[in-house]
């Protein structure tokens, strides 16, 4: 009985000394993020037009005072346009990822294809678009943001990908040149206790806890960084520690209080050939070398609008002077109270000293050209600065370009401004998906059937598991990327057309490639014609379901026959039709058996035009 307490005491004893290590070793990141935090909290104050902010030498964010109560203090925010152009610009970037298989042979290749089909039907489940926006934006703020990929509910669960904010990051060093090079990461973070106690099964005290960032934050509530103290939250700390010779699961430990949550190994196998490691991934706005963190271009950007703000506000105090004007006054000649009150009414009266000097205006001369000259620099100043330039401002291209060539290459040189930002999204979200198909391979365990487009670009059914899935390589797939844009594959569909590869067997441009080509460029309506056509081909492909399942299906009167005899042998050339006809043996039969149906329809109602023909000649 002695012996039971006394392990229960030094287990009680280990928890609270690991709780306490682990709080002093947050503390003590958070200490040294400091500036790096004040300089993320000046970027959103810019962002939202809280442009006379500066940082205190204690890495606190406050508002400057003026130099004189008279001065004027407007902003006039450049920042925010240019962010969200840039953010408009990004959304563009989606990139397709591929599955490369580990080498030649027939297995691998199967395996690739089924793991590429299972990644572009998870992702497409799990909305990364919306992910990779919101990792996007604070990278755009801060110069970094993360994605957290882990597995949520059991082996039945799915993968859970979020957008992370670098505020609740913490390395264990800000002189890591990237994740790779991060030993433990700290990822603390404001949770409801009542969460945390439906999470874990312990109740722990609610702590002051300062929101500085919301949990799904957008792009107005981004920006406004005022600190809200909540009483209902407390800090969930979860430190990842990478496998060493110690640990060679590496560790993972959960603290919310005083109490410890969990304490184990790394539980993703999500790293190159099923290592352990922290299931994190970076994404940068621009690279800072020898730093953790990355570089915002708000941050360049703030001397500038500085500058352009104080150039603006001296202009028009100026305009105010030569609106207003300056009065010279002798002493003891006039009522100063009263005329610095009042000013010069029209038609009031001044009324002076005798013999002392009229009062009189000083001239104040004309707005110096020097004003405008500085504003028009700062302005270009800003375009050389963020990577942004008038045609992505204000979607218009310069009167100078009259020719598509010449727009064309001037929008690919805006492009190429931000292309080292747009590998860092693509670098990120490759990393992301690779850790994905580590992890389903890990705890996928029972069968899943996932929709996925085939080869033919029908709509399949998948049926797989983890294992499944092998050890191949996730790389960028350019060519559907670029043509995922509706301006992209309308630029290459005349690319094709231009060069004859959409024209049928007699090198003309068939009816119904036509009718695809107007549709794919928003006129597929145009003709009612073309709509009848639409009608007869989606009749055909539910005939081909149809006889699929075992109907007998025949040939009707009403019929395009030509489009219904293309369709079907356009179905049985499919690969889905080879899997559908290993299953059933009489499926090819029926087919050819409706073909022909359709063949006979058609060649008797050619020998009755024929017949009525040949009677209307005689």
């Amino acid at each position: 009985m002695n012996r039971l307490i006394t392990d229960e005491s030094m287990k009680r004893e280990e928890e609270r000394l690991t709780v306490e290590e682990v709080r002093k070793d947050y503390e003590r990141r958070k200490e040294e993020r400091r500036a790096i935090e004040a300089q993320w909290t000046l970027n959103a104050c810019f962002l939202a037009g809280r442009q006379f902010a500066e940082i205190t030498p204690l890495f606190a964010v406050r508002d400057a005072d003026p130099d004189y109560p008279w001065q004027e203090r407007q902003v006039y925010n450049h920042i925010a346009p240019i962010v969200e152009t840039r953010l408009a610009k990004l959304a563009g970037v989606r990139p397709v990822m591929s599955v490369r298989p580990a080498s030649g042979s027939d297995n691998d290749l199967k395996v690739a294809e089924a793991s590429g089909k299972i990644l572009n039907a998870v992702t497409s489940r799990l909305e990364t678009d919306n992910v990779i926006a919101r990792a996007t934006l604070w990278s755009e703020l801060t110069g970094s943001g993360f994605y957290k990929v882990t597995w949520e509910g059991g082996r039945s669960g799915d993968v859970a990908v979020t957008a992370i904010s670098p505020y609740e990051i913490f390395p264990d060093s800000l002189y890591a040149a990237g994740m790779d090079e991060v030993r433990s990461l700290i990822h603390a973070r404001a949770v409801p206790v009542a969460e945390i106690n439906e999470r874990y099964g312990v109740n722990v005290e609610p702590e002051d806890v300062e929101f500085v960032m919301p949990e799904k934050p957008n792009a107005r509530v981004l920006a406004d960084l005022r600190r809200t103290k909540v009483s209902d939250c407390a800090v969930l700390i979860e430190r990842y520690e990478r496998p060493s010779r110690s640990k060679p699961r590496g560790e993972l430990l959960i603290v919310c209080g005083n109490k410890l949550l969990w304490a184990g190994a790394l539980p993703y196998a999500n790293g190159r050939d099923g290592e352990r490691t922290i299931p994190f991934v970076k994404q940068d706005s621009l690279v800072t070398p020898g730093a953790f963190f990355g570089t915002s271009m708000i941050e360049r950007a703030i001397p500038v609008q500085r500058a352009y703000n104080a150039v603006k506000n001296r202009k028009h105090e100026f305009l105010n002077r030569l609106c207003c004007g300056v009065l010279a006054v002798e002493d003891g000649a006039v009522d100063t109270d009263q005329l610095e009150t009042d000013g010069l009414r029209p038609g009031s009266v001044l009324i002076y000293r005798q013999g002392s000097q009229i009062p009189r205006m000083l001239d104040q001369g004309g707005v110096p050209s020097a004003f405008a000259s500085e504003e028009a620099k700062l302005e270009e100043e800003f375009n050389i600065i963020t990577g942004i330039s008038d045609i992505m401002r204000s979607s218009a291209v310069p009167s100078q370009a009259n020719s598509g060539t010449a727009i064309q290459l001037l929008i690919e040189q805006d492009d190429s401004r931000l292309a080292i930002t747009s590998d860092m999204i693509r670098a990120a979200v490759r990393e992301v998906s690779r850790m994905v198909l580590r992890l389903y391979k890990q705890y996928a365990s029972g069968e899943r059937l996932t929709r996925c487009v085939g080869e033919d670009g029908k709509v399949e059914l998948l049926k797989w598991k983890g294992s499944d899935i092998g050890e191949c390589d996730v790389v960028y797939d350019t060519v559907a990327e670029s043509a995922l844009s509706r301006s992209g594959r309308q630029s290459r569909l005349l690319e094709l057309l231009g060069l004859g590869l959409l024209n049928d067997e007699d090198g003309k441009l068939g009816v119904s490639t036509r009718h695809k080509l107007l549709a794919a460029f928003g006129y597929g309506s145009w003709e009612t014609a073309e709509e009848l056509r639409t009608l007869h081909e989606e009749k055909a492909d539910g005939e081909n379901l149809k006889i699929e399942k075992g109907e007998k299906v025949e040939a009707d009167e009403i019929d395009d026959h030509d489009l219904h005899e293309r369709s079907h042998v356009r179905f049985m050339l499919s690969a889905e039709f080879e899997k559908a006809a290993e299953r059933d043996k009489r499926l090819k039969e029926r087919m050819l058996e409706h073909i022909r149906s359709h063949r006979a329809v058609k060649a008797a109602e050619a020998l009755i035009e024929n017949a009525q023909n040949g009677q209307a000649g005689a």
